[in-house]
């Protein structure tokens, strides 16, 4: 036996992912399948697009009894639009001949309370948003108590946006035999004590990729000499002529703001952050798949788990916070084998952040952003006193062959400078 196969699926499925073309399993599905069917708890860590999704939907799928009238298995996901995205995910794996009915629904924030009430017929699997999921189990809207599976997906985006603590009174009411599955790109040690509460001996499958960014992508690094992000972002989106490009900032603050300069420029642009309407997102989303959008100014709520098709380049306005992001983000082009362009502006105190991505694997282009285009520039730190390993090092003045009076106070206090400016930067 090989492929899907040998996991003892329901046939159902297996035809369904041959329909789709779907014939060897990503390491994840491989390491993880098995366990999750034999009822184990697991913690899935990789990256976005190493097939996190299937591993979980096709055994949950496979322990859905459509007989029984009940909610069975629970799946939770940071955002509208990855929920959306997964519910998609469910359907194409129900959507072929001789599937059982077993009924998916989703429960969240753009969706009216009254069409998340159960009903004479239960669904057997939700599909949520942490913060809808807790108001809806805990107005008794859905009954959660006998469903024994619980996906975490983007565990640390849930944590980093407070969202845990939405999950964890929804898996209090769920039966003490839960099998617990979790999803995520990193393992922060402050998700631990929500592991240790609920899981019990977890299969740990960590898929390192095989390398941090795809090859096919060119990272080119700008730097900003002082000028204003905004501006420089508008200049160059008119340089390059993408396919999609998505534009990202770290705040939502940030985004409105590029997204207005973009309109004044002319340009086809949406904006999607977490700060919109529900409708509005959905609009969004709608215009992306129907390909009326050439640029996407986002927050990284984008750069997680959702899969948005076309994209040609990414500029990043400003670096994440957390150097994993822009793996995730540069992860959002180059993808199904082609190629992609990342630009990221970046300040001289941020060059320490660039040392390490270079640390990290990731490839280093330097250039010029001019007036007629880019040019290809030499990496700013190069025959100057930046140490490998070290954030910083300080210009102190050569010991003069005859010493001056106040020379070692003169040192000090230039020593003590460069710390401060340190300290700030952090």
């Amino acid at each position: 036996m090989s492929g899907f196969t040998r996991f003892n699926l329901s046939p159902f499925l297996i035809k369904s992912l041959q329909t789709q073309n779907i014939a060897k399993p990503m390491e994840i599905q491989e390491r993880l399948i098995p366990a999750i069917l034999n009822g184990k708890d697991v913690i899935g860590q990789s990256q976005t697009g190493s097939g996190k999704t299937l591993a979980y939907l096709l055994p949950i799928l496979t322990k859905i009894d459509p007989e029984k009238n009940y909610i069975q298995a629970i799946i939770t996901a940071p955002t509208r639009e990855l929920a959306e995205q997964i519910y998609q995910e469910s359907q194409k794996l129900l959507g072929g001949e001789d599937t059982p009915s077993i009924r998916v629904k989703r429960v969240t924030g753009g969706i009216e309370r009254s069409r998340t009430v159960t009903g004479a017929f239960s669904p057997h699997v939700i599909v949520a948003t942490p913060g809808r999921l807790k108001d809806v189990a805990q107005s008794q809207m859905l009954d959660v108590h006998q469903a024994k599976m619980l996906v975490v997906d983007e565990a640390d985006q849930m944590l980093d946006m407070g969202f845990i603590e939405d999950i964890d009174p929804i898996a209090a009411l769920m039966p003490d035999d839960l099998q617990m599955l979790v999803f995520s790109a990193t393992i922060p040690e402050s998700l631990q004590p929500f592991l240790q509460k609920y899981m019990n001996a977890p299969k740990h499958a960590h898929v390192k990729p095989r390398e941090a960014t795809p090859a096919s992508i060119t990272h080119h690094f700008i730097p900003l000499k002082h000028r204003d992000r905004t501006e420089v972002t508008v200049q160059l989106s008119g340089m390059i002529r993408p396919y999609l490009a998505i534009i990202f900032t770290s705040t939502k603050e940030d985004a409105d703001l590029v997204f207005d300069e973009m309109i004044k420029a002319g340009f086809q642009a949406e904006v999607l952050h977490g700060g919109l309407p529900p409708r509005q997102r959905k609009q969004v989303m709608r215009r992306l798949r129907s390909l009326e959008v050439q640029y996407l100014v986002a927050t990284d709520l984008a750069a997680r788990g959702m899969d948005i098709e076309g994209v040609s380049h990414v500029i990043n306005h400003s670096l994440p916070s957390e150097l994993e992001y822009y793996i995730h983000r540069v992860g959002r082009s180059a993808r199904a084998g082609e190629t992609g362009e990342a630009f990221t502006f970046v300040e001289k105190d941020e060059y320490p952040v660039v040392r390490k991505l270079k640390d990290k694997g990731i490839p280093l282009t330097f250039s010029e952003l001019k007036k007629d285009g880019l040019s290809a520039a030499d990496i700013p730190w190069r025959n100057r006193s930046w140490q490998k390993g070290s954030e910083f090092s300080p210009q102190i003045p050569k010991r003069p062959k005859k010493i001056k009076p106040g020379y070692k106070k003169k040192a000090k206090r230039m020593m003590e400078q460069e710390q401060r400016k340190r300290n700030k930067r952090k």
